[in-house]
């Protein structure tokens, strides 16, 4: 059967309509309501969805059995200009074709673990000027039809003689594609004024916010609430650690401001992506209590803010339910639908008219899949764009006699161990 009829239809979304028209069928995939059933995908979104076994396939086909299916997660608070720069001998280098090179790979990896959209701060000024923006531009025009890459330019100080070339610059680097205007307050010597000037070139070109705070100053997060309050299409800050680093009640005061200015806060459970800041993570249940809009990214990838970061949505997700208390389900709406409308895209469901953005991991349930989420299918725009396979091998035990197991290799490679149950995570 397809979806509920009586449910609204989903609104246009312009990227689906330039998808590529393929039909793909995955079929036998399972649902986290418990249904198995085949879904069919026409044109970049979910034409029919039907009890297992009930639809057919027009175009290829994709087995699903054992896998979870999704809507994708996203990531909403990425950077691509120094991910992958902490292993780089000396100091990193910002010369346009490395930093394309970086951000490619790092959309990539981050497309590997399921999010099909990104979106990337990328620091402009100083002496780099706009060329580090320029170069993941360029990574983003490359990767179209593989992921949607979005940038927030985010220039060091607005304010005062020295922030007039960066609020110079702030502005031509919308005009060059930059599609949210951001930055970090905190690092100006005018935090306020800092955010007055992001307001008002947002309101001039019609353009989103995304500003990067610790959020530890409540008289200052009082004022970027009030005002923020009216601004459309939307304002978002985050990482907001500091907030955990405040008492209890006034914390809670500042998340009723910002729910009252409807505000969404972007959490990074894994960390803060600044090296001067303090380890730690926005205090999520106090800020869902208040009712703010909440949504969870990865931060740094792998750079000197955090060396070992992954950039995995669902690692985020697997520390909002283990370390922050959420049950699996927000966990996983964290950095899946509510990243997505943080992110201003359409939203995703497994249902028929919506965007076909998915992701199916190995897995029958999902707690079990925010804990071991090893294989991976990841679909974007109507078609499957990347793939991560894991198997586990055990030799033979006793202890390992009771394992689900699959096919034995006929012929093992030399020096291979014992063959065993062969186990697919």
């Amino acid at each position: 059967m397809s979806a509920d009829s009586k449910q609204p239809q989903p609104p246009d979304d312009r990227s689906a309509a330039t998808a590529d028209s393929t039909s793909l069928l995955l079929f036998n995939a399972r649902l986290t309501d418990g249904r198995t059933v085949d879904v069919r995908l026409v044109g970049g979104r979910i034409e029919a969805v039907g009890t297992a076994g009930s639809l057919t396939a027009v175009g290829a086909r994709v087995d699903l059995a054992g896998y979870l299916l999704l809507p994708a997660p996203a990531e909403p608070h990425a950077h691509a200009d120094t991910a992958l720069s902490a292993d780089t001998p000396g100091p990193v280098s910002y010369a346009p074709e490395e930093v394309q090179r970086r951000a490619t790979e790092a959309a990539l990896l981050q497309l590997g673990h399921g999010a099909t959209a990104q979106r990337a701060h990328v620091r402009i000024g100083d002496v780099h000027g706009l060329g580090p923006l320029e170069a993941v531009l360029q990574a983003r025009r490359s990767l179209r039809g593989l992921v949607d890459l979005t940038t927030v330019a985010v220039p060091r100080l607005l304010t005062g003689a020295a922030g007039a070339d960066g609020l110079a610059m702030l502005r031509d680097a919308v005009k060059m594609g930059a599609s949210v205007v951001g930055g970090c307050p905190d690092l100006d010597p005018d935090p306020t004024g800092y955010v007055e000037a992001v307001l008002e070139v947002a309101a001039e070109q019609g353009c989103p916010v995304d500003l990067h705070t610790d959020a530890d100053d409540p008289a200052r997060l009082a004022r970027f609430a009030a005002m923020a309050g009216g601004l459309r299409p939307g304002v978002t800050i985050g990482p907001c650690a500091g907030l955990a680093r405040l008492p209890s009640d006034v914390a809670r005061r500042a998340a009723d401001q910002l729910a009252a200015a409807g505000v969404t806060v972007v959490c990074l459970p894994q960390g803060g992506c600044e090296a001067t800041e303090q380890r730690g993570a926005a205090p999520v249940r106090l800020l869902r209590a208040a009712g703010v809009r909440l949504a969870a990214g990865s931060g740094a990838l792998r750079d000197v803010a955090n060396p070992v970061g992954r950039g995995d949505p669902l690692e985020a997700a697997y520390l909002l339910a283990s370390l922050g208390g959420l049950p699996a389900e927000e966990a996983y709406g964290a950095v899946s639908a509510a990243a997505r409308t943080a992110m201003g895209l359409t939203e995703v469901r497994v249902e028929a008219g919506f965007p076909a953005e998915l992701l199916a991991v190995r897995g029958e349930r999902l707690s079990g899949v925010l804990s071991l989420a090893y294989s991976r299918i990841v679909v974007h725009r109507g078609r499957v764009v990347a793939r991560t396979s894991a198997v586990r091998e055990y030799c033979d035990s006793a202890a390992a006699l009771d394992l689900p197991r699959q096919a034995r290799p006929e012929r093992p490679e030399p020096g291979s161990p014992p063959a065993g149950p062969v186990v697919r995570s």
